[in-house]
């Protein structure tokens, strides 16, 4: 017992520390006054018809758009049909070559097919407000790539507690979002669902060739830039960015559960300090308190996670009831992490990957003469900034 009072203070002083980080973060994302540069926003869609309407006639309404592509990846539904009518212009996705994720092939074909200097990329279940595009292309003068992190749309008691458990164990893990000092490349964090960064730039990194075979493809490329001396911001734009992922609490436990336990971006010995961090300073003290047993240090741990749950709220677009019952679901959160750590899933809108290679894990795509061709090590430099302040 006493192993385990010394192991849990450890990982109480270590989720403290990186609570802490959340007094100095970087501004939140704002509409800003000046004229961006040419914007093309690039919309990776498999069987995205029920979800990516609205999405489109947001991103299709700002002025600061110049065009609209959704990259089309071999849709089994009315997808390309439905944005050609609202009026993006679709690219036809090539079949999807060996070694790679749906996801990262789509976006190579769509950055590749763009015109515009900055590009944007969205998932289809976002929903972007106006000045957005701006308030990106605006962080790309002290950024080289900048990823958002939206407000959530939960509807429902246990959807949106099983929600923010998950959520709390990436601020527990990683801290808040947009530090105001960078974090080493390898623990860097990024949001796939809202990127920005020059299109030259990427183009000659090779970004998303280099990790063309990661589930978790915007933490890895965000890591794999860093790692090149690439400025990477993950900022707050929950005034201009929702997102609508899931539809249930079984929704969230299977699709975000899918990704939460960052595997294939994450070495072992950091995965397993990671699960000891949520095991003992969230799950642990709830566990403790249901069978009446816990001790100060437990209750201390419980009155942080409140606390962070009350910061929580913010982060959802009707924050409800759910948000602050969360951490009574933290045990479930820490066994879900867990078992995407132990069995993770590679399979994923009617596809199944092969595990990824070492040097895929690494986040280098090695040498590669296919589609997205990358060197042997796919190094590039920090793109220059210059012209963008």
């Amino acid at each position: 017992m006493r192993l385990l009072t010394v192991l849990q203070a450890a990982a109480a002083l270590a989720v403290v520390v990186r609570l802490a980080r959340g007094r100095s973060r970087l501004p939140a994302l704002a509409p800003v006054g000046t004229a961006p540069p040419r914007i093309s926003v690039v919309i990776p869609a498999r069987d995205e018809e029920a979800r990516i309407g609205p999405c489109l006639s947001a991103v299709l309404a700002d002025p600061d758009v110049a065009e609209v592509l959704v990259v089309d990846d071999e849709s089994r539904d009315g997808t390309a049909r439905l944005a050609s009518e609202l009026g993006a212009k679709v690219v036809t996705g090539a079949p999807l070559p060996e070694g790679w994720v749906g996801k990262q092939w789509a976006l190579t074909q769509g950055v590749e097919a763009a015109g515009g200097d900055v590009v944007v990329t969205l998932d289809a279940d976002t929903r972007p407000a106006p000045g957005l595009f701006g308030a990106l292309a605006a962080a790309l003068g002290e950024h080289d790539l900048v990823s958002a992190g939206p407000r959530f749309v939960c509807e429902g008691t246990a959807e949106q507690a099983l929600h923010a458990s998950f959520l709390a164990t990436l601020v527990y893990r990683f801290g808040p979002i947009g530090p105001s000092a960078p974090p080493a490349p390898h623990r860097t964090m990024a949001n796939g669902q809202c990127t920005a960064f020059r299109r030259t730039a990427m183009l000659d990194a090779r970004g998303f060739a280099r990790v063309r075979g990661h589930m978790a493809d915007d933490v890895a490329l965000a890591r794999t830039l860093a790692a090149d001396g690439w400025a990477v911001g993950f900022l707050d734009a929950g005034g201009l960015l929702e997102v609508d992922m899931h539809d249930s609490a079984a929704g969230v436990w299977r699709e975000w559960g899918r990704s939460l336990s960052l595997r294939d971006v994450t070495g072992p010995g950091r995965q397993a300090a990671d699960l000891a961090v949520i095991w003992l300073a969230a799950a642990l003290p709830v566990l403790r308190l249901a069978a009446g047993r816990p001790t100060r240090l437990d209750l201390g741990l419980l009155a942080v996670r409140l606390l962070l749950a009350g910061a929580l709220r913010g982060s959802y677009t009707r924050p409800g009831p759910g948000v602050l019952l969360s951490p009574l679901l933290d045990p479930l959160a820490a066994l879900r992490l867990t078992q995407a750590t132990l069995r993770p899933v590679r399979d994923w809108r009617g596809r199944a990957y092969p595990a990824a290679t070492t040097a895929s894990r690494l986040g280098f795509g090695g040498t590669d003469t296919g589609p997205g061709r990358v060197t042997t090590g796919g190094h590039s430099a920090p793109p220059d900034r210059s012209a963008a302040r």
